[in-house]
């Protein structure tokens, strides 16, 4: 049985690291197939290139105990002495980041405390410590519940996560109103899940899909006229990925994320680089800009709405400013319907 951390006074010796039943190492020394990990510093992030699906192959659910240190390791080389009011001895460090002393002593814990959360051992950590270090490291809202998701991660039924994703009929014809705005629903994993003749023309028409491809992280990342579409397409690239990891933190045991993520890790580098970043957000809102194929540029601000009967659905409704060229251009797109990716697409092959 692990042992379970104890707060202690700050500033106590880094204790050496636990080891499991079998002698290998704590989640933190391996990878989730019992492989040693390497090329790690002791005190140091994790490699930046290490392959983000290789806990993920197959479906395999994600290892909690490893992405817990992982993303601990990655808020804490972001930080440095100055920017937290530390003095910083010394010219050489080790490792980019604080230390983990330092980072114990301003979150008010023993280094062998947090050592043991970092190597991933959060069970029985208060939600007042995780509060402590969440601020330590400076973390935003969606890190902090990220951290807690990882380090006090709530049961989920099997046959939850396995259901279907079902949209209310109510809010199907709710999107057929919206004759003028993009709009649709997603949900678990970013699938799109619901859309209206709007959103088609904006988009492409994703009723020619299979259910499965209609996935933002494989539109954007498996198919190239996404990158068309997108003018800032890495910016989009890198939301898809941080609204997913933060999905894998409240979801590590869903087979069809991990299968995903195993699935786009293997085909794309760029998701693998963003992925292994473990950055997290949840969606809000702010503003998109495209190139479509038919209207040209436009601007779009983008709201998401989440469903009070349904949390993990999600209403997202772009709009133009009044008065503006992308106004005129959504009114052009309205006129066109479904059709309009695909008119665009063909005048630019003339």
């Amino acid at each position: 049985m692990d042992a379970q951390p104890t707060p202690g006074p700050a500033g106590e010796d880094t204790s050496a690291p636990d080891r499991t039943a079998d002698g290998r190492g704590t989640a933190a020394d391996r990878t989730a197939d019992g492989r040693p990990a390497t090329h790690r510093a002791a005190d140091g992030p994790p490699a930046a290139d290490r392959t983000a699906g290789s806990r993920t192959a197959a479906g395999r659910p994600l290892d909690r105990r490893a992405e817990l240190s992982e993303f601990l390791r990655s808020r804490r080389a972001r930080l440095k002495p100055e920017d937290v009011g530390l003095p910083e001895f010394g010219r050489h460090r080790r490792v980019p980041g604080l230390r983990r002393e330092e980072l114990a002593q301003l979150a008010g814990v023993s280094v062998a405390y947090y050592t043991r959360l970092e190597q991933g051992n959060g069970r029985n950590v208060s939600a007042e410590v995780l509060d402590a270090i969440a601020r330590a490291l400076r973390l935003t809202g969606a890190e902090h519940a990220h951290l807690t998701h990882l380090a006090k991660p709530k049961q989920h039924r099997k046959k939850q996560t396995a259901r279907p994703q079902q949209v209310r009929t109510a809010l199907r014809q709710l999107l057929d109103t919206m004759e003028g705005t993009p709009a649709y629903i997603t949900g678990r994993r970013s699938d799109v899940l619901a859309w209206n003749r709007m959103c088609a023309a904006l988009f492409g028409d994703w009723g020619e899909l299979p259910a499965q491809e209609r996935n933002w992280a494989r539109l954007i990342f498996l198919r190239p006229e996404y990158r068309d579409l997108f003018l800032d397409w890495e910016q989009k690239a890198s939301d898809i990925v941080s609204y997913l990891r933060m999905d894998a933190g409240c979801h590590p045991d869903d087979p069809r994320l991990s299968a995903l993520v195993g699935e786009v890790s293997v085909k794309s580098q760029e998701f693998r680089r963003l992925w292994a970043t473990h950055d997290v957000k949840e969606k809000t809102h702010g503003v998109k800009r495209f190139r479509h194929p038919l209207v040209g540029e436009l601007t779009l601000r983008f709201e998401t709405f989440a469903l009070p009967d349904d949390t993990e659905q999600s209403l997202v409704v772009y709009h133009a400013e009044p008065g503006t060229a992308s106004a005129e251009a959504l009114r052009l797109l309205a006129s066109w319907g479904a059709d309009a990716t695909r008119a665009g697409s063909a005048a630019d092959r003339t």
